[in-house]
């Protein structure tokens, strides 16, 4: 039998319905990218198939169904994520940094610190499924994969606009973002379970904003890039979507703070719920 979680909105419910929303959004993303190159190796379908049945096999768990029976199947899904995006980032170096180990041939592969997302998701998703554990020890290893996710997004940012010799001076501002982000992340992370509620607001609204600003310059980026088509404008320009990872992973972190930051009354309840979710 299945049994249906209470919709009540508690920090591990919101992990859930980000797990599966990026599941999902990663797939959109990975179908524009791989578009650019009309999917020439086999292996390029193999994340975009895995979003989509990955995303069907975790419905009930976003509508709050499943119970025990389900476990296995969302484990399944969190380790196959883990895999897809390791042996991405393998396949990604492979297209010419395994080639010749050079600077150069680093920032000119294809984004190799781009499929890690799926290993975020996956270790979320693993985590979420694992035994059951306190608001306060779910928030720590959140934080612990938003530090990750700032920590792939300095990457991301450095050796995308490396790329043109950061020929603008906004380019920089992801850079700086992503680190910063880092940095108080990681201070998050120490701090007992109180966080001051108006810094972790000014740090979400701070990286939303450089999320949607970089939305925006990569969509008048590609609008004015001269190509044959307008879909090649966006295929072959700046990715439209990559900025809005900062959005992303600011939502985790502010999860993960709010998970530690529950009253006990909260965290009995949070905890009632994490134990009904084994029920068959």
């Amino acid at each position: 039998m299945s049994a249906t979680r209470p919709l009540r909105l508690t920090p591990e419910r919101a992990a859930e319905w980000f797990a599966v929303a990026n599941v999902a959004f990663l797939g959109v993303d990975i179908a524009i990218a791989h578009a650019e190159n009309a999917y020439r190796v086999r292996a390029e379908w193999a994340p975009l198939v895995f979003s989509a049945a990955g995303t069907l096999l975790l419905l009930p768990m976003a509508l709050g169904r499943g119970g025990a029976a389900w476990r296995w199947i969302e484990q399944l899904v969190g380790a196959g994520a883990v895999l897809v995006g390791v042996a991405g980032m393998v396949f990604h170096l492979h297209s010419g940094f395994f080639q010749q180990q050079t600077l150069r041939n680093l920032v000119y592969s294809a984004p190799f610190v781009a499929p890690l997302a799926y290993v975020g998701v996956g270790l979320l998703l693993l985590l979420l499924r694992s035994a059951p554990r306190s608001p306060d020890e779910l928030g720590w290893w959140l934080l612990v994969l938003a530090l990750g996710g700032f920590l792939g997004n300095f990457g991301l940012s450095l050796l995308d606009h490396a790329q043109n010799g950061f020929f603008r001076w906004t380019e920089w501002i992801p850079v700086v973002a992503a680190a910063f982000g880092s940095g108080f992340v990681f201070v998050l992370w120490l701090r007992p379970p109180a966080a001051p509620w108006p810094v972790v607001a000014a740090l979400v609204a701070c990286q939303i904003a450089v999320g949607v600003a970089g939305f925006a310059l990569h969509l008048w980026a590609d609008w004015h890039r001269p190509a044959a088509r307008l879909t090649d404008r966006f295929l072959f320009g700046a990715p439209a979507f990559a900025p809005l990872l900062f959005a992303d992973i600011a939502v985790l972190a502010a999860i993960g703070v709010w998970a530690r930051a529950q009253h006990p009354q909260d965290r009995a309840a949070s905890q009632h719920d994490a134990g009904r979710r084994d029920q068959p």
